[in-house]
């Protein structure tokens, strides 16, 4: 990789990572829920558990998906039913709670499973592998586009949880933080409504055949 490449591909990592998606909006939702310091794990979780996810994608898991496309669709049915149920939770969180056993972030395998069920993420690890690897790549040359995705991912996805603690600090109203975790949960939804026309479009066709 040539360092304009390389660069081209800090841009493209930056820019993919920071703008909104099922990660970002849930990270908003946590800092002003759980604050930035709790959701520190999260945010290191999204970079690690992405950067596993490209490399694997580069291996092989990839192209595989892409042989089978009804393996293909089921794996994004099943995203799109684990993005809508954290909507729901979300939306259910209404307001801040003092009590710290009643809700928290999202755990650490929950965090990383997740990646395999965003359809954002899919786009995203695709999109580096097929852009910024070569045809011969070996599994050194994946390892890096991974680890370099992972770590750039990390500050821009940890930007939205910032966001959202400092909107915590501002907004004192509990009826304002309650529209706020609503607005976040119609936005996750809002997120996976193409994938789920594609998805049931696909299967009418489908069962046709």
């Amino acid at each position: 990789m040539t360092l304009l490449t390389f660069f081209s591909f800090i841009v493209y990592s930056t820019v993919t990572s920071i703008t909104p998606g099922p990660n970002n909006i849930m990270l908003a939702a946590s800092g002003l829920n759980f604050g930035l310091k709790r959701s520190v794990p999260h945010i290191l979780v999204i970079g690690f558990g992405f950067g596993v996810m490209v490399i694997l994608v580069g291996y092989g898991i990839g192209a595989v998906l892409g042989s089978s496309p009804l393996l293909y669709e089921v794996l994004k049915i099943v995203g799109i039913s684990y993005l809508l149920y954290l909507a729901y939770k979300i939306y259910r969180a209404g307001s801040i709670k003092t009590d710290t056993q009643v809700d928290k972030p999202l755990s650490f395998i929950g965090a990383a499973l997740f990646q395999w069920v965003n359809p954002k993420a899919w786009i995203m690890a695709m999109g580096a592998i097929a852009t910024y690897s070569s045809v011969d790549s070996n599994l050194a040359e994946l390892i890096f586009i991974g680890a370099v995705f992972g770590l750039v991912s990390i500050p821009s996805v940890g930007i939205w949880a910032y966001m959202g603690e400092r909107l915590k600090s501002l907004v004192n109203d509990q009826q304002k933080v309650q529209i706020f975790n609503r607005c976040m949960a119609l936005l996750l939804v809002i997120s996976v409504i193409k994938p789920i026309i594609d998805s049931t479009q696909f299967f009418f066709l489908y069962s046709n055949f």
